[in-house]
């Protein structure tokens, strides 16, 4: 099983000062301790579920440039790009930059959009879902054609390019991963069977996570796709302490190595490939060792199962 961290929260002591040397810090440390991928929410404001409004947040696509200056081999993406938040064209080119000045490490991750606030905020327009659903779709299938090097026009109900024109192309091959997030079976899931390489899936316990599956095995049989193309991933909050059952400095409970290898094993057990996990106390550099141990840890659990 491969382990990413997303980053989540950056108000942390004396930003907005100290945002960049410990942003920078956290993903060489990231790099350092093994982890396969790093990935930053792409939101304006911060998000409720984190904390209120006006938090720091830094633009995604910003932050991820700058981490990539800063490492070499870990792969990095947003969790996921809302896909009002920018023209299609305009975030292919965008991430196809990431990806050829990174040496091939980028993804598109991309959903619907919801949070209504920063859209109204920003003055960015906020579309009915149905047409957020429809955007997504032909989003994707732009970013298809781009990826390929095809320039010829394209015409959808809500985006006309005369010449998607992708230059340099990307160093990814056959193009950077693309990742669809969210759950809904209806439509959500079922672009993830048409055209993306990675589904993301709240974690919402191995059981409930892997109906998600299971629906996404039924689209594909339905488009005539392998469902052992798409790299299935979950996103989970996992507080690592040295010991469990203390606080972490969000207030949440922490669980220990040990704890963390469990919870991973029953994942992989109903055919996760990945795991994206946020860490609270990621600003905190000694959390990195209790990384660097689940690393080893689940790679020598994966090398006995094998």
């Amino acid at each position: 099983m491969k382990i990413g961290l997303q980053v989540s929260y950056f108000s942390w002591p004396d930003a907005p000062a100290s945002i960049g040397p410990t942003f920078g810090r956290i993903a060489q440390d990231a790099e350092g301790a093994g982890l396969s991928s790093l990935w930053v929410m792409d939101h304006f404001f911060q998000i409720s579920m984190v904390g209120p409004p006006e938090l720091d947040m830094l633009e995604g696509y910003t932050a991820l440039a700058f981490a990539a200056g800063l490492t070499s081999r870990i792969q990095l993406g947003t969790l996921v790009t809302g896909v009002t938040h920018r023209h299609p064209g305009l975030l292919v080119k965008t991430v196809t930059s990431l990806d050829v000045l990174s040496g091939g490490r980028a993804w598109l991750g991309i959903g619907a959009a919801w949070n209504e606030e920063e859209h109204l905020g920003l003055g960015v327009p906020y579309p009915a879902l149905k047409e957020r659903f429809e955007r997504l779709e032909e989003t994707l299938q732009i970013a298809h054609r781009m990826f390929a090097g095809d320039e010829s026009p394209f015409h959808g109900r809500h985006y006309q390019l005369e010449r998607p024109l992708n230059v340099p192309a990307p160093v990814s091959r056959p193009h950077p991963p693309i990742m669809v997030g969210g759950s809904g079976e209806r439509k959500t899931l079922r672009m993830v069977a048409q055209y993306a390489d990675a589904c993301n899936i709240f974690d919402m316990g191995p059981e409930a996570v892997r109906a998600k599956y299971d629906v996404i095995d039924r689209h594909c049989a339905d488009v005539g796709r392998d469902p052992a193309e798409i790299e299935r991933t979950v996103i989970a909050r996992m507080p690592l302490a040295r010991r469990g059952q203390g606080a972490a400095a969000s207030g949440e409970d922490t669980m220990s190595v040990a704890q963390a290898v469990d919870k991973l094993g029953a994942l992989a057990e109903i055919g996760t490939d990945a795991v994206l996990f946020g860490l609270p106390d990621a600003h905190q550099p000694q959390v990195f060792e209790l990384v660097a141990e689940l690393v080893e840890q689940v790679g020598a659990s994966a090398t006995d199962a094998g």
